[in-house]
């Protein structure tokens, strides 16, 4: 397996509603393969020169390196922020079992 074959990427979203539609849709379009919803999250960021807060929601998009930039396009299509978070770590490690189902679940 090649180390950088897969990705974790992070994306914040504004409710559980919309981390329902787009984790849904990406595993349906098998851009990923799995996608965690994490409530709770507190962001703390500057936009348009002022500091916000805000209650999101964090995704965690589990899939492929080379599938990176069909799912930052679909990203930009679907997502409702006019700059939405997409920031990928590559994998490490993974077990043969889990490596063997993400990659089914991405072709």
């Amino acid at each position: 397996m090649p180390e950088d074959e897969f990705i974790v990427v992070l994306c914040t979203v504004p409710d559980d509603d919309c981390a329902e539609v787009l984790g849904r849709a990406l595993v349906e379009s098998r851009l990923a393969a799995c996608v965690n919803a994490l409530p709770g999250v507190r962001s703390f960021y500057r936009w348009q020169g002022e500091l916000q807060t805000a209650d999101e929601v964090q995704l965690l998009i589990k899939t492929r390196r080379s599938h990176f930039d069909g799912l930052q396009q679909w990203m930009a299509e679907h997502h409702p922020y006019e700059v939405p978070e997409l920031v990928a770590h590559p994998v490490a490690k993974v077990s043969d079992l889990y490596a063997q189902w993400l990659r089914e679940q991405t072709e």
